[in-house]
Parts: structure tokens; sequence; C-alpha cells
């Protein structure tokens, strides 16, 4: 795999740009999962709904047992009473049994006599009688019950033997008001599982919120750790179940600042113990360069040799001592108005390739920023120093606003160089401290201890600003690195030092 990006780049960056396609299609297509909050609102809210649920149906059909037996017995009580009264008439005016019927009152009412329906309404006909009903009334010669459906729901049926008469009386109810009342039993529990509902949801949130609040705490704190305040710890708690991983937490972050701390004494004192012989050998080799001429050849080169790595392990000491500042929080910026096109052309003439092209668009040749002059003439240093070791041509500036922004509140600059590009992987890595990339290993030169990016951001993250390299998007191989820095908006103010 090495052989074919090295001899073919383009089958590279094809390759990347194909996983790239597919990574984010994949990416898009994965369902998105929910949020431990959202989780917890969830399971209140579908458990209220359940017990809402539950509760409206085991209430309803209870409620509706019961009201439909009552009526069932309250009317074959009033049946069997309204049959008597029938029969009684009929016996004393056997000739009248329409008469007979229409004196039981408001119900639907048939009767079988004489081998004939007699009905007191059309609403109630003979066809509407059960042949299961019919039959046991006439077979067993026993009041009977049953439902049956009508076009306006369930209704009652009641059938009643008249052995005196040599007949059959029955009743039709509708259960309007049975229909009625469960109506209004619906509307109330619907309207008692939506409060129910509403209560969960509340109840929820509540529940949500506070158990994702130590989460969140332990989030802060471990944002403020990641931004370097060691110091940061999470407040003790009586919740036993909080409280280990409090400690926990805790323990971990005092080991952390610990580690840290004696990491950062350590490179310092490795780094002030250095410079004493490095100022010996130095000075050495400036003695040795006054005599250049005295030497052989063979020594001059030798001198040369001596000369680059001295200086080189003099830049890496400098290095090293800047990050344990950066690591001992000891850097201070000295703040000032700075034009920021103005800026970039003296940090340019000043660095190891004063003769990098600037691109500025017009409206960001009239951006301010404030920043430490030396330390962001640093970073455009390191940039150009990696982008000339890394680039096969010249690298090149480029200042804009940022994107995505209206009004503008940052600005860019991004150094673009034609080399091998970044592979991926590399995005984040490069800016670790002693990280050479990548491509380090297919370079003649040994130019780059790995530590001029890893400053860079320090300095671009004391401004404010970020600091990011991704491939170029122009067709042209290669990377760039882009420095966002927010854009002055009170250049008037007093000048105050930033720590």
């Amino acid at each position: 795999m090495t052989d074919i990006f090295s001899d073919k780049p383009d089958a590279r960056y094809r390759l990347t740009r194909t996983r790239k396609l597919i990574r984010n299609s994949v990416h898009r297509l994965r369902p998105r999962r929910i949020g431990l909050r959202n989780r917890i609102l969830l399971i209140f809210v579908v458990g209220a709904l359940l017990l809402s649920s539950v509760l409206a149906s085991v209430t309803y059909s209870f409620t509706r047992s019961n009201l439909v037996e009552q009526r069932i017995s309250t009317e074959t009580n009033q049946a069997i009473t309204n049959a008597r009264r029938t029969q009684n008439d009929i016996v004393r005016s056997p000739n009248e049994v329409l008469l007979a019927l229409d004196q039981g009152g408001s119900a639907h009412r048939l009767i079988y006599i004489n081998s004939s329906w007699t009905s007191s309404s059309p609403l109630f006909s003979p066809q509407m009688i059960p042949p299961a009903l019919l039959q046991r009334v006439q077979r067993d010669q026993k009041a009977a019950t049953m439902i049956v459906d009508s076009l306006k729901g369930q209704a009652l049926v009641v059938g009643i033997p008249l052995p005196r008469i040599n007949a059959m009386y029955f009743e039709y109810d509708n259960l309007r008001e049975v229909r009625d009342a469960l109506q209004s039993v619906r509307l109330a529990l619907a309207l008692a599982a939506m409060v129910t509902t509403f209560v969960g949801i509340a109840l929820g949130v509540f529940a949500s919120r506070r158990a994702v609040r130590p989460l969140a705490n332990a989030a802060q704190a471990a944002r403020a750790i990641a931004d370097g305040r060691l110091e940061t710890r999470l407040e003790p708690t009586d919740d036993p179940d909080m409280q280990a991983l409090t400690s926990a937490f805790n323990d971990m972050v005092a080991t952390l600042q610990e580690r840290v701390e004696r990491d950062a004494r350590f490179t310092s004192d490795v780094s002030h113990e250095l410079r004493s012989p490095l100022m010996t050998l130095a000075a050495s080799v400036q003695v040795l360069e006054s005599r250049r001429d005295d030497l052989p050849e063979r020594s001059q080169a030798a001198l040369d040799l001596l000369s680059s790595d001295v200086a080189r392990f003099q830049g890496l000491v400098e290095d090293l001592l800047e990050i344990s500042r950066f690591d001992a929080g000891a850097i201070r910026l000295v703040l000032e108005p700075l034009s920021l096109f103005e800026f970039i052309k003296q940090a340019v003439s000043v660095s190891s390739l004063p003769r990098t092209e600037i691109q500025c668009e017009d409206i960001a040749a009239l951006v301010a920023i404030r920043g430490d002059k030396r330390r962001l003439a640093r970073v455009i240093a390191n940039l150009l120093d990696n982008a000339r070791i890394h680039s096969g041509g010249k690298p090149k500036i480029v200042i804009q606003l940022g994107e995505d922004e209206s009004p503008a509140t940052n600005v860019w600059i991004i150094v673009e160089d034609d080399g091998d590009g970044l592979i991926e992987g590399e995005f984040v890595k490069i800016f670790e401290r002693f990280s050479r990339g990548g491509a380090a290993g297919r370079r003649a030169g040994t130019e780059g201890a790995g530590l001029g990016l890893a400053l860079a951001r320090e300095h671009v993250t004391l401004h404010r600003g970020r600091i990011w390299a991704e491939n170029r998007t122009d067709g042209i191989r290669g990377a760039r690195f882009i420095v966002e820095l927010p854009i002055d908006t009170t250049p008037s103010s007093d000048e105050h030092p930033h720590e």
C-alpha cells in the first residue's frame, strides 16, 4: 500500500475521497442515538401513557360491566312487572291486547298470543327477537334476556312466558341511558389520561434534569480540565451513588494534575540544564567559524554539520522551554491592535521564506485584530517552515473572512502548499507534540522536531482562535493550514494584557 501511495499519489487521494463518501453515507443512514435526558423523558412519557391506558381500560371495562348488569337487572324486573300487568289486563279483557300493551309505559313491547304477534311500537318487530331467546322462552318457559346489536348500538331484549294466557311477552330497551353514561365515562377517562400523560411529561422533564445534572457538571469539569484548568474538581455530594463517581473523578484529576506538573517540571529542568552546554557549544562553534579558513576542507564540512545541528538543537531547547511555560500557565500575552494584512507582510518578511506570495481579499485587507505580535509572528513562521519542509514548491498565504458568517466575526489566515498533502488520520495528530506526520519517513532532510505546529496551536488558542489542517480542495495536490482569529470590533479600547 505504501508503494502505491509513493508511486501514484493520485490513486491515494481518489481512494481517500471514496472512503470519505462511503463513511459519510453510512453515517447519514445510521439512526441517531437518543440522548440520556431524552431517553429518561421518553421512559416517563411511555410509562405514563401505558399506565393511563391500562387504568382507563380497566376502569371503563369495570364501569361498563356494572352499568350493563345494573341496567339488565332493572329492566328485567321492570319487564316482569309490566308482563304481569299485561297478563292481568288481557285476562280481564281478552279482546283488548293492544290496549293492554299500551298501558305498560314507554318501553317497546311485543306479545305472542293466539298464534299471532302484537306490537306496541313499529320499532320492535318479531324479526328483532333472537331465535335462541325465543326458543328458550317458548321451550323452557323461563324469563330470559339477551343483548343484541342495533343501528344505534347494543340493545336489551327481555322475554317472559305468560302461562295463564298461553302467551310470550317481550320488551325491547335500546340502552340509551347506558350509552350516554359510558360516553361520559369515556370522556372523563380520556381527560384523565391526558392529565396523567402531561404529569408524566412534567415528572420526566424534572427527573431527566435531576439525573443528567451530575453528568452535565462532570462534562463541564472535563471541558475545564481539557482547557488546562487542572485545579477543577467536582463538588462533594451526599448521594451514595454519585459519591463514588465524584471521588473517582477527583482522584483521577488529581493524579493527572500531578503527572502533568511533574512532566512540565521535568521538561523545564531538562531544557534549562541543556542551555548551558549548548551555549558553550555555540561559542566553540563561533570560534571555529572565525578560523574557518585555517581548517582543511573535511574539517570545514564537519564544522558546517556541527553548526547546523547546534542551531537545530538550540531551536529545540527553546521550543521545549516555550512548551513548559505553556504547561505551567506562565504565558502572558501583550495584546495590541494589529492591521492584519500589514502584520502578515512583516511576519513573512522576517521568516525563512520572505518571498512567499500573499493573497488578500479587498475587504479582508481592512480587518484589524488584537494580538501578541511576537507570538502570532511565530505562528506564521512555524506554518511557513512546515510548508517549506513538506512542499515541493513555494507555499502561499491567503487572507479572507471566515466562511458562513454574516456579518463576519472571524478572519482566516490560510497557508497552502503543493506537497504530498495529508493522509487520513493526520489532520489532528500533526498538532500533537513531536508528531511529524506520516510523510516524515519519506523526507530526505531531518528538519523539524514536531513542536512547531503544537506551539502554533497553543499560541492561536491563547488568542481565542483555532487552527486546523485539511487537504486542498482547488484541484491541486497539497495541504493547507487555516488559522481563525476573532476580528477586533473595538479598535479604540484600552489595551490590557491577557493571560
